[in-house]
């Protein structure tokens, strides 16, 4: 079986809602590590990547469109080179991390890049598609944080907190 190795790290600063990222889109936030170990490693031939691994648990704004490869593109690297985002909600980026290193130990891949991008600050308001024709009703939910359109049963069987809880016995 193959080893993986953190090869270069980086990252963005925590910012808090509202900080100093509120005019960033998340695509952009994601690109600025990826830009970054770009020049910090010029003689690395890009085009060897076999794939972009980012986390993101909101994924209902600017980066509802696999916010992984959008990243890549805007980072400058090759077209070629193909991007995943994975949802684990808190989890995302280290499950990212942890998925790289999945495909290179079992042979699947050489070179990974991985992390996690979110921007809470950014993350829209949705409304809900109406449940009949020309219905008046709109049911408008906050992304940012929880769980939106919530399912009757799950909430009845798990509750609505932010992560699931065993069930009651």
């Amino acid at each position: 079986m193959n080893q993986a190795y953190i090869c270069d790290a980086i990252r963005t600063p925590f910012s808090r809602y509202d900080g100093a990222f509120k005019d960033i889109r998340a695509d952009d936030l994601g690109a600025i590590p990826l830009h970054a170990l770009i020049a910090r490693n010029p003689k690395m031939d890009w085009a060897a990547v076999q794939d972009v691994i980012y986390g993101c648990a909101n994924q209902a704004g600017e980066d509802n469109r696999n916010v992984a490869r959008m990243s890549a593109l805007l980072a400058g690297l090759p077209l070629e080179v193909p991007g995943a985002t994975i949802n684990r909600l808190c989890g995302s980026g280290m499950d990212a991390v942890g998925s790289a290193a999945r495909a290179i130990r079992s042979g699947d891949a050489d070179l990974m890049i991985a992390g996690g991008v979110e921007s809470m600050t950014r993350a829209p308001f949705v409304m809900a598609k109406a449940e009949s024709p020309f219905s008046r009703a709109a049911k408008i939910e906050d992304t940012t944080i929880g769980w939106r359109f919530i399912n009757a049963l799950m909430k009845a069987n798990y509750g609505s907190i932010r992560c699931l809880r065993l069930p009651k016995t």
